[in-house]
């Protein structure tokens, strides 16, 4: 992508801006809050019609058959993995380089999660390290799109498909992403999205499950909502009846039609919020291209990611400060920003429960000690991205070796 050089400050000192610029701001419109007001003058506020037309819209846009709306993109994975038949005792592949709910799904369903690392340059996960670590019990692979850049998928799914293994997508943040001309959403077994505040569309609280295959959707679409037979939904409505069956022991994992109405309206900016998201990494892209201090995100060829974060890697070695001093330098001119994420292995669960140690994953314990992530959402100017870029530019040239 073009884009026109930034001039930089000659003067050796920025001015602090006079209020906070936060990691993230949720872009909530006019739009949004008409059709929140409509749904609650409707009358009816949990799952109801405003769900299934965000699940027809969701599933039309990353181009899968089915599309199941939840209340997180936690609940989607724990219900993603049970669908397909996980079960105690079982194995899932995790990488080490993802939030907490990646895991902890799996324990859910009294399985075992098998950490393995990341690659060093864009920290998604590392498909030779999968291969080894497959064993008989291996029931599903969990690649997380990291930042919003796709896993190296085609080599994966032939992993998975040579060993029997579902592949169950965790894309909390990678929409819309685009992986060898395929949607993100569309790839593997089932995919599962996070609507969360954050993330790239928001429902507040919020996920959705895509998938191919008609009964896993079923299953996942029953297991939502207690485990009641399909139409139970609609039970209060004209067309419904108080008569419902359980058919299975369930969870309580529905989408509210108050947050639907907010992910029909965001639903409908997703390219509009991406082209930004774009724009703003290319400008970061190229106001750092100069500084060996700063590693830039690496993206794939035949990828195109979501940009939901802009993760960048300090040069500890020219540098005579660290991540955590970057982190707080930045913040006294006003500027918030985030790590994704601290390796499940060094936390003391995982090292507690399944005898992890710092050392066993060398990428993401090294990639931890140096990644930070700036801001990055449709919300802010392009006069916030060129002060991010003039502080960074700014601490490194301070405090470089």
């Amino acid at each position: 992508m073009s884009v026109t050089s930034h001039p930089m400050r000659s003067r050796s000192v920025l001015e602090v801006r006079s209020h906070f610029l936060p990691y993230h701001l949720p872009s909530i419109e006019q739009e949004e809050i008409d059709a929140v007001v409509d749904t609650l003058r409707s009358g009816w506020l949990t799952t109801g019609a405003k769900v299934k037309q965000f699940e027809e819209a969701f599933r039309a846009k990353v181009g899968a058959r089915h599309a199941v709306a939840l209340n997180s993109c936690t609940a989607a994975l724990h219900l993603a993995l049970e669908a397909v038949g996980v079960r105690e005792g079982d194995e899932v592949i995790v990488p080490t380089m993802t939030f907490a709910a990646t895991g902890e799904v799996v324990a859910y369903l009294k399985a075992k999660p098998v950490l393995v690392d990341c690659r060093p340059d864009n920290l998604t996960i590392d498909v030779d390290q999968v291969e080894r670590s497959l064993s008989p019990k291996t029931k599903a692979i969990l690649p997380v799109h990291f930042a919003g850049h796709p896993c190296d998928m085609v080599p994966l799914l032939e992993l998975a498909r040579s060993r029997n293994v579902y592949v169950i997508e965790d894309a909390a943040h990678a929409l819309p992403a685009w992986y060898q001309g395929v949607m993100v959403g569309a790839i593997g077994d089932i995919t599962c999205f996070s609507f969360y505040a954050t993330k790239t569309i928001t429902t507040g609280e919020g996920g959705m499950a895509t998938t191919q295959h008609g009964e896993w959707a079923e299953r996942m679409r029953v297991m939502s909502l207690h485990g009641m037979s399909r139409h139970a939904w609609n039970r209060y409505s004209a067309e419904g009846s108080w008569s419902y069956e359980i058919l299975q022991s369930g969870y309580k994992y529905n989408l509210t039609d108050l947050a639907a109405a907010l992910g029909i309206e965001q639903l409908k900016k997703c390219e509009r919020f991406w082209k930004i998201r774009e724009r703003y990494a290319a400008l970061y892209h190229e106001g750092f291209e100069d500084l060996p201090e700063i590693i830039r995100p690496a993206v794939a060829d035949n990828v195109q990611p979501a940009w939901h974060l802009y993760v960048v890697q300090l040069d500890l070695h020219r540098l005579r400060i660290g991540r955590n001093e970057f982190i707080d330098l930045l913040k006294k001119y006003n500027i918030g920003t985030s790590v994704h994420f601290i390796p499940l292995h060094l936390h003391p669960y995982y090292r507690r429960t399944y005898g992890y140690r710092p050392a066993d994953f060398p990428n993401a314990r090294a990639c931890f000690d140096r990644i930070l992530s700036l801001p990055l959402y449709p919300k802010m100017s392009e006069a916030d991205v060129y002060y991010v870029i003039d502080v960074v530019r700014e601490v490194v040239q301070h405090y470089r070796r």
